[in-house]
């Protein structure tokens, strides 16, 4: 599919999910078939104050690319200013975020809480688009509460305001991440705009997404908690069902953690990474103790090491 000026080599693409899609993960899945990958939400107001955390999550290489920057916030001037200073970074697209169900987000007015207020969603995506040339896309979801499903609506305003394509998680706001993800919801927006429309939510494997562009007509498939543990979501053979099948994607991702990430601050995260992979295997509950004791990275890649070597 295309987006913008881009032509994507795959119709599945990695969102972005606070605390896991950094550099590292999203390299992999680049490298594993995905896309477009997308940062970790980053704060439109961290951005304009210069904030060093704010600015990390903005790294990139060029081997990730199509890479997307996704900015979020609530005030139309500081997401035109973010968007700005974002497009002046390597980055080939924009995304908003206006689906974000967690509360401290909410709060303030930023995430999915803005489908309760659609002309101030609508001035900050024309703020956005002004304040950019790269293309711009809007990730919602369906609506905020189970008596109001405004994703057809929203996508309809987010076309008109500028967007270049318009990502729907398919659950509302008061689901956050419980039930399913309602496909229905997907092709009705489809059915409304003309920009390309992607869809989200419950997708664990390659059959998942053919299976959801099959019955939305959607575009697009973006995998989010998915691709956790299993960045081979992105490829139609799926996930090895043995240790030494994964292995060699967990070493590479180890190598990526040391490569470009600060191992110390982020031990924690890349452990929990390497847990992920364990699922469903035999013996994996003591792997996982064995992952969580390794008190540096430099450890955890020598248990992989010597998993391997006892293969």
């Amino acid at each position: 599919m295309n987006l913008g000026s881009h032509s994507l080599e795959s119709p599945f693409f990695l969102a972005p999910l606070a605390g896991y899609t950094d550099l590292a993960f999203r390299l992999l899945c680049r490298e594993m078939g995905a896309g477009l990958t997308v940062s970790e939400m980053i704060s439109s107001n961290g951005l304009v104050h210069g904030q060093e955390k704010t600015l990390t999550m903005l790294k990139t290489v060029p081997a990730e690319s199509p890479f997307c920057i996704q900015l979020f916030g609530n005030d139309p001037e500081i997401m035109g200013r973010a968007a700005a200073i974002a497009s002046a970074h390597p980055t080939d697209l924009l995304d908003i975020n206006m689906g974000c169900p967690v509360r401290k987000v909410v709060k303030k007015g930023s995430g999915a809480a803005l489908m309760k207020d659609p002309d101030r969603a609508e001035a900050i995506i024309t703020a956005v688009t002004a304040n950019t040339d790269l293309p711009v896309t809007v990730k919602f979801r369906s609506g905020w509460t189970d008596e109001a499903v405004t994703a057809p609506e929203f996508a309809a305003m987010a076309e008109s305001a500028g967007a270049a394509a318009v990502t729907v998680h398919a659950r509302t706001w008061q689901q956050m991440f419980g039930g399913r993800a309602d496909r229905r919801i997907i092709a009705k927006v489809k059915e409304t705009v003309n920009i390309p429309v992607i869809g989200n939510g419950d997708i664990l494997s390659y059959q998942d997404g053919l299976d959801m562009m099959q019955e939305t007509g959607c575009d697009g498939v973006m995998v989010g908690r998915g691709a956790l543990g299993n960045p081979w979501v992105f490829q139609p053979g799926g996930m090895p069902d043995s240790l030494s099948g994964r292995l060699p994607v967990m070493q590479k991702h180890m190598e990526y953690a040391k490569k470009f990430l600060e191992t110390t601050r982020l031990l924690f995260r890349i452990k929990n990474h390497a847990c992920r992979y364990l699922t469903g295997l035999p013996g994996a509950v003591k792997l996982r103790e064995k992952i969580m004791y390794c008190p540096s990275l430099d450890a955890l890649q020598s248990l992989l090491r010597q998993l391997a070597d006892n293969m």
